[in-house]
């Protein structure tokens, strides 16, 4: 070999080790970059569910804090005391520890500054109702609870949390998108640094057998770049998986332990009831008849003047407390039914969806009918699926197509579906009321509805029909406008397992 064979040989060498080196290097520094990026974005990510949780304590305890008022106002019973004192103790710290954990945002300051002005408000108006009720003066203190009630103070705050608990959500979509992106960036540059070093490799091999060694030496490197990313990955992915959890099981032991007070207050306000014919039939039994008019009927209760209007408001108070009562009742179940639901193991089977919704619509008929609507079903793909997911998903859209269309018209609702790179997607569509948009997200929120209210229902079916679609791996999105109907779109795998299985991302 010549001379200036030699140095060109030297020369490639060296600019191929220079070459690899850089690639290397890269591929290193890049590799620590994300793994700590996305470390940090996993870490964002149970921030905000934290302060998500915290949020809806510190509305607990405020809602607490309520009920045991009213409750030590109807009985003056010392549990109502006593639970009230417990609730208006926890709120402060529970306010304090969420104005910590929002102290890095912006835009939540200001909302908590007013969320703090109108606690302050409501507990300064719990201190009168309480006082109010231990010195003997309950008229003063449903006075209070109805000023309270003009001022709009509870729904101040219910809005000002909703719209913390929004914006936390918001957060929650984009520190979770940064961290999907950081991971794809890595694995993107984990491909690419990986062909780039085989490239040289090969090369390396034709030239000298050093290169090869040091292509193997970049390879092993490689591989544990590529162990240390999968570990961590793991490691978020357990993380947000516990979260998860960890919120279901919060949501079941509220609504559960939420139980036992309603069934007591419940059964106080049967006694109050009973309590207050009693009372009242003596106060009509001691009211004085005139000679020679009729005499009472048996049970009759003879009241006039203001022992009658006190008879009535005390009707119209006990009928207040047993319909919030019958709410609180379905609310408490719904979230226990989504609790239940959400622990629930999938099992995929294949499914023929076209007779699949067929079967859905004819228990819908008689619905369909009253009315007035088609249901047109288009050919639908085939999918993997569990069914009892897919049977709520649909039977909950098409429920919802017949109930909110356009009263007197004729309704026509259409089920349409196409697939596309490894997805099914469903289409379910009406000629309906519509939606504003400016409601479209505000209708997947839970026990939050839409329009107007004339329908039953609890604001759950939505969320649960979403929540569904994520574990299901897939996609939910709705067009629509007001008058102009609704496209309910959803997206899911068609063949779907417990690996692409997407847990309420």
């Amino acid at each position: 070999m010549t001379a200036e064979a030699q140095r060109r040989r030297a020369f490639w060498q060296i600019l191929l080790f220079a070459a690899g080196l850089l690639v290397l290097t890269v591929i290193s520094a890049g590799s620590v970059y994300l793994v700590n990026k996305a470390r940090e974005d996993s870490k964002s990510v149970v921030h905000t569910i934290e302060v998500e949780n915290q949020i809806n304590t510190l509305l607990l305890e405020v809602r607490r804090a309520e009920s045991s008022a009213r409750g030590f106002l109807l009985t003056q019973g010392p549990d109502f005391q006593s639970d009230h004192e417990k609730a208006v103790a926890a709120i402060i710290p529970a306010l304090d520890k969420l104005t910590r954990q929002i102290g890095d945002n912006p835009a939540q300051r200001d909302s908590i500054e007013k969320l703090s002005a109108a606690i302050e408000t409501r507990l300064d108006q719990f201190s009168r109702e309480m006082n109010f009720v231990k010195q003997g003066q309950p008229d003063k203190a449903t006075a209070l609870i109805r000023e309270a009630a003009a001022g709009n103070t509870t729904t101040t705050i219910s809005n000002l949390a909703n719209a913390m608990t929004r914006e936390e959500e918001r957060l929650f979509r984009i520190r979770t998108a940064n961290s999907d992106q950081s991971q794809t960036l890595a694995a993107s540059m984990t491909g690419i640094g990986s062909g780039l070093v085989v490239v040289l490799a090969l090369i390396s091999i034709w030239l000298v057998r050093r290169s090869a060694r040091a292509r193997d030496e970049a390879e092993m490197r490689l591989r544990d770049a590529n162990v240390n990313l999968e570990t961590v990955v793991d490691e978020r992915t357990a993380d947000l998986r516990e979260a998860n959890n960890e919120i279901q099981r919060f949501a079941y032991i509220v609504s559960h332990d939420l139980r036992s007070p309603l069934v007591n207050i419940m059964g106080f306000t049967s006694e109050l009831e009973e309590l207050g014919g009693d009372i009242f039939r003596r106060i009509g039994s001691l009211t004085r008849v005139p000679a020679d008019g009729p005499p009472l009927a048996p049970g009759e209760i003879a009241l006039e003047g203001p022992d009658q209007q006190l008879s009535a408001d005390f009707s119209e108070a006990l009928g207040f407390i047993k319909s919030s009562i019958a709410k609180m009742d379905r609310l408490i179940s719904a979230i226990l039914n989504l609790t239940r639901e959400g622990r629930r193991e999938f099992q995929p089977e294949k499914i023929d969806i076209r007779e699949f919704v067929e079967a859905i619509v004819s228990t819908l008929a008689h619905q369909a009918v009253e009315a007035q609507a088609e249901i047109h079903i288009a050919p639908l793909p085939n999918i993997v699926s569990d069914r009892l997911a897919l049977e709520q998903i649909f039977s909950n859209l098409i429920d919802n197509a017949i109930k909110y269309l356009k009263s007197g018209e004729p309704g026509e609702i259409r089920i349409r579906g196409r697939t596309k790179l490894g997805y099914a997607i469903f289409e379910i569509s009406d000629n309906g009321r519509g939606i504003d948009p400016k409601d479209h997200q505000r209708i997947f929120d839970l026990f939050r509805r839409a329009g107007t209210q004339d329908k039953p229902g609890q604001g759950i079916g939505l969320a649960h029909v979403r929540a569904l679609v994520r574990r299901l791996g897939g996609t939910m999105s709705v067009s629509s406008e007001l008058n102009a109907g609704s496209t309910f779109t959803i997206t899911l795998p068609v063949v779907w397992n417990a690996s692409n299985r997407n847990v309420d991302r």
